[in-house]
């Protein structure tokens, strides 16, 4: 497949591209009536689909065929970091990770969090992109930021692992992980997790693991653990 792929999450209950792909494919790629297009809902569909109305800022359709299109993972990938000072580095890291897959992104807010907050839009514009590009079917869920304690304290099915560079015995996340499992991933401030913030993530059942033996930024962190459990699921 290698297709310019359009998004409109709702397009099974409303035949009509949201407005700015509506734009892209009308104005920009000259789109008209009797034309075919390729369309995404980020849920695990693509659909072809027949333009019966070419305007540029709600272009109908008509639905020819669905396909159904798993992830071509079965486990549940879900990683909670702290967002960078800089936010073309948190955006690196959900473009990147989306294009190498992963199911879920949970901001938090930690002890030494060099960002407070983090607005969702862009990255949500980001995250669709990368799917787009890389011709996958399914957005990951990206989370409001949450405060260190209370996430951790929310169920999880599966592994749960803490990153961080304090002196303890850590297995590698290579070894510590079981292929095919569910696995959420604890990724820390440039200034890592506190001493407390550590301890009680292992008092609610967190393992905690090492990436290697370099010291690595908040994203290249969180990049080298995706890539590591899809590596080995793969």
């Amino acid at each position: 497949m290698d297709k310019t792929i359009f998004f409109a999450p709702d397009i099974l209950s409303d035949q009509t591209l949201p407005q700015e792909e509506s734009a892209h494919c009308i104005r920009v790629l000259r789109k008209k009536e009797g034309d075919t297009i390729y369309i995404a809902d980020g849920k695990g569909h693509f659909f072809d689909a027949e333009i019966i109305e070419a305007h540029q800022k709600h272009c109908v359709v008509n639905i020819i065929n669905t396909i159904d299109e798993p992830k071509p993972w079965s486990n549940n990938l879900h990683i909670a970091f702290a967002p960078t000072k800089n936010m073309d580095r948190v955006e690196w890291f959900a473009e990147k990770a989306t294009e190498i897959g992963i199911d879920r992104f949970s901001p938090l807010l930690c002890r030494y969090s060099e960002r407070k907050e983090i607005k969702l839009p862009r990255i949500e514009k980001i995250l669709i992109s990368a799917m787009k590009q890389s011709q996958k079917s399914f957005v990951p869920q990206l989370d409001e930021m949450t405060a260190f304690a209370d996430f951790i304290r929310q169920p999880f099915d599966g592994q749960k692992f803490i990153a961080h560079c304090y002196p303890q015995e850590k297995k590698l996340l290579k070894d510590a992980y079981t292929h095919g499992g569910n696995v959420l991933i604890l990724i820390g401030p440039e200034g890592d997790f506190s001493e407390k913030e550590v301890q009680l993530a292992l008092d609610n059942g967190f393992e905690p693991i090492s990436l290697g033996n370099s010291r690595l930024r908040t994203e290249t962190a969180a990049l080298v653990a995706c890539n590591t459990i899809q590596v080995i699921n793969g």
